[in-house]
């Protein structure tokens, strides 16, 4: 078995490196890591590499900066890139941080539903379809399985521009349920959920206990009400804006309370708003990654030998999608598909996030029927922007990306319409060459994959 990673040195290189490690039927895949950053390619094959001679593992490792290298027979496909720079420091990120807020619009993430992932999503999505491309080319039967975001349009542009069999994977539904069992003091296996929506903006539609079928939203309602701990506190601090859309709308939304915020018009509009819900202006945009934020980054003792990797898995729903095509057993996960009426009150050529399965047939996604009217609209304002991006990107049509960035609900809440395009030519014209593909034929391999 043949296991490319693609951007190998980004934070999921090493973890689910580790994970397919741990995974006693992917154990003697030969992992191939990609990156096109040669000093972070070494280490964390090293890394990778040591951690395979410690527990003394039939696994194989191989590098190359070049993909078409590894991709030959490739059985999957992993992807975690980052285009033009880093993912969240430095050139491009900065600008589509810094630029929306001059004319007011503050974003703490900016890479899922926002002027900045627009951009994002435009500078990503070229790079992404030549890595299917070549996929297309040298391994057509494989699966890509995509942690880059913004995970909705790229798993829009993987499934409208390629032949390649795809899903996009993400942690927000299993971080988050962990959050809420932690709060209403039960424990991760305790519960069992049925989760639907849009990537970052999914909706705990049942959250039940996993041996009775108890429904444990009462629980988690009384327990919002009336809080017992320091903890609890804490929590209802730390998840204020998503504490106000299960007060307001009836459920608990996935993802984080900074990522939320930006999704919808009622929490971002000013600082009177964002000190309500404890919302602080981030920080300026740093210029480089810490050493101390890759483990496989740092030295050894005297810098002679590498650290090595805990056999230990994460929560990832990498390794077990993969155990599950491999093995036959089925392996139940929330992914990212394309909807063809999974949801049937959102637009069926959108990615939504709905229960899947992964067995020798594949991955099989569940039919959720309607959401609520509300959580659909909801989730619907935002997919609209989407959409316009990625019609932008498959049409090559500028003016449909400026479109999605005037609809953007964080940026119209705070931004007049003639300012939104003033904003929208700065940004433009300050990715520079990033979006040059936009008016030449064929896409510069030198974009960066870090």
């Amino acid at each position: 078995m043949k296991i490319v990673i693609i951007g190998a040195g980004s934070g999921f290189g090493s973890r689910l490196s580790i994970d397919i490690m741990s995974m006693e039927s992917l154990r003697d895949a030969t992992i191939c890591l990609c990156d096109v950053h040669e000093e972070r390619l070494k280490k964390i094959t090293d890394y990778v590499r040591n951690t395979i001679e410690k527990y003394k593992l039939p696994t194989k490792v191989e590098s190359s900066t070049d993909r078409t290298r590894l991709l030959p027979g490739a059985d999957f496909v992993i992807t975690s890139v980052s285009v033009g720079g880093g993912a969240y420091y430095g050139f491009p990120y900065n600008l589509e941080i810094e630029i929306p807020r001059k004319y007011g619009i503050e974003q703490t993430v900016g890479d899922t539903y926002s002027v900045g992932a627009a951009f994002r999503l435009m500078r990503t999505a070229p790079v992404q379809l030549q890595i299917c491309r070549d996929m297309e080319k040298y391994c057509p039967d494989a699966y890509l399985l995509n942690h880059t975001n913004p995970m909705v349009g790229l798993t829009m542009i993987h499934s409208l521009a390629s032949s390649i069999k795809n899903v996009g994977i993400c942690h927000g539904v299993q971080h988050t349920s962990s959050e809420i069992t932690k709060f209403i003091g039960l424990k991760d296996e305790d519960v069992t959920y049925k989760v639907a929506g849009i990537n970052h903006l999914s909706w705990f539609l049942e959250y039940q206990r996993a041996d009775t079928g108890e429904d444990l939203y009462p629980l988690l309602r009384q327990t919002l009400a009336h809080p017992s701990t320091d903890e609890q506190i804490e929590f209802l601090k730390n998840e204020s804006v998503r504490v106000e859309v299960i007060r307001k709308f009836g459920y608990f939304p996935t993802e984080s309370n900074v990522h939320d915020s930006e999704y919808m018009p009622y929490f971002r509009r000013n600082a009177e708003l964002m000190k309500h819900y404890h919302l602080k202006p981030r920080d300026p945009v740093r210029e480089a990654l810490e050493v101390h934020e890759r483990e496989w980054l740092r030295d050894g003792i005297d810098g002679e030998a590498q650290l090595t990797g805990e056999l230990k898995k994460s929560s990832e729903y990498t390794s077990g999608i993969m155990d599950g095509i491999v093995t036959d057993r089925p392996f139940r996960f929330i992914g990212n598909v394309m909807n063809n009426g999974l949801i049937t009150n959102l637009p069926s050529k959108l990615c939504v996030e709905v229960p899947c399965f992964a067995d020798r047939h594949g991955i099989n996604a569940s039919v959720v029927g309607n959401l609520p009217t509300h959580l659909a609209g909801l989730n619907h304002a935002n997919a609209v922007c989407v959409q316009l991006t990625v019609e932008s990107i498959l049409e090559r049509n500028k003016e449909k990306a400026f479109y999605a960035v005037a609809l953007d609900p964080n940026a119209a809440s705070v931004v007049s319409l003639d300012n939104i395009r003033k904003m929208f030519d700065e940004m433009w014209e300050a990715e520079g060459d990033l979006l040059e593909w936009y008016w030449k034929d064929n896409v510069n391999e030198r974009y960066a994959l870090n």
